[in-house]
């Protein structure tokens, strides 16, 4: 069915991913400041699919990805492909499964690494 997933980055801002029934990331959405701004977005995608586009676009490494855009302003990009077929079967995943996902939030969650060892890359002694 899949599942999508909000989380706070380490600066502050909230995204979120939608996810397959296996696990797999298939896209992730622009920075937010708000938590709600995250819960708007994935309610609308969830009851209004139909009026969000979605652009296939070719990387310059030959792989293949999607962006889901409305009103011209993009709002997720999604995990590389290294075929057509996949690619739409990614697209087929969220026109199938969005609107009865589920919604995950792990904004509260304490980070699994604390923020001294990301930023000076030193590991803490217990």
């Amino acid at each position: 069915m899949g599942a999508f997933v909000i989380s706070k980055r380490i600066n502050g801002d909230y995204k979120f991913i939608f996810a397959s029934r296996k696990g797999k990331t298939v896209f992730t959405s622009i920075a937010c400041k708000h938590k709600s701004d995250c819960e708007r977005m994935i309610a609308h995608i969830q009851n209004h699919t139909e009026s969000f586009s979605f652009t296939k676009i070719k990387a310059s490494g030959g792989k293949l990805f999607f962006r889901i855009s409305k009103d011209g302003l993009v709002l997720a990009t999604s995990r590389k492909y290294t075929t057509e077929r996949l690619l739409q079967k990614g697209i087929d995943e969220i026109l199938r499964n969005v609107a009865q996902s589920e919604v995950l939030d792990f904004t509260e969650l304490d980070p699994i690494f604390p923020i001294e060892e990301i930023s000076l890359g030193i590991s803490v002694a217990s």
